[in-house]
């Protein structure tokens, strides 16, 4: 889709924090669009990025949109950097409204060829980030009057795609979404998870084989293709008060894709 036209209605005076909001250059992934999203819907947002110079791109381009953002270094698979993140977002911020976790790595990986090393920092940065982030931020988020949380996790995590570590971590990222939910719904906090699947990013454009890209387009049943900015749309109405009755929930984005089967699937890519 085009980069979507903005109202600032939507979050206005809401104080937001993003991981992963970086990308190279000024291409626009996932984080990035999210970012953009909700400071352009009138959230003030804090980009965090173990890359600064990707951080401080994404915040500059809300302030040339009119938007207020806050640019911070981290290691998100570090715990203490957590912590450090969401005290610098605060003391910017002034409070805490929302939290999008969205930092990931995804390196490909098999049982047999899996070692601790590659699981533990997979898991660090996909999953133990979610965990010390919302632990950091739901005090705060508490002081305020509640907050959400949106968790970026992945069809990967709903269905075997090849990747066992990435996709276990993913899969997690939803029941911790769920835990929370439950665990914090009394003290106001909504948490959520939006599932990304077959769609198109930078990131995955450069890593993508030939012909690959046409043929997930095809295997969807919407035969179209996705890209951040659907996420980013989905991830700010769970973001906002719109959502105001929503927690715990799994939400795809996906075409359809994670709906149908061997066979359908087959008939939808001879149909083109």
């Amino acid at each position: 889709m085009p980069e979507p036209i903005l109202t600032g209605r939507r979050l206005p005076g809401k104080a937001a924090i993003v991981t992963g909001a970086g990308a190279a250059g000024e291409e626009v992934g996932i984080g990035r669009a999210i970012a953009l999203v909700l400071a352009g819907e009138g959230a003030r947002v804090a980009c965090i990025d173990l890359d600064g110079d990707r951080a401080a791109t994404t915040a500059g381009m809300i302030r040339r949109r009119g938007g207020q953002a806050l640019a911070i270094t981290a290691d998100m698979g570090r715990r203490a950097d957590c912590a450090d993140a969401v005290a610098q977002a605060v003391a910017w911020l002034g409070r805490l409204d929302i939290l999008v976790n969205n930092v990931g790595i995804s390196p490909p990986t098999s049982l047999s060829g899996l070692d601790e090393a590659q699981w533990s920092a997979i898991m660090a940065v996909n999953l133990d980030s979610a965990l010390w982030m919302s632990q950091q931020s739901v005090p705060h988020m508490v002081a305020g009057g509640g907050g959400a949380i949106v968790n970026i996790s992945s069809i990967a995590g709903l269905r075997a795609h090849g990747s066992l570590a990435y996709g276990t971590s993913k899969a997690a990222m939803v029941q911790l979404a769920r835990e929370i939910a439950v665990a914090h719904g009394r003290d106001g906090i909504r948490a959520n998870a939006v599932a990304p699947g077959h769609v198109m990013t930078p990131h995955i454009a450069h890593r993508m084989p030939p012909g690959m890209r046409e043929d997930r387009r095809r295997v969807g049943p919407l035969g179209i293709e996705g890209d951040a900015w659907d996420v980013a749309m989905a991830t700010c109405f769970l973001a906002s008060d719109e959502a105001r009755f929503i927690t715990g929930v799994l939400l795809p984005v996906d075409g359809g894709v994670t709906e149908i089967g061997p066979l359908p699937a087959h008939g939808l890519i001879l149909r083109g």
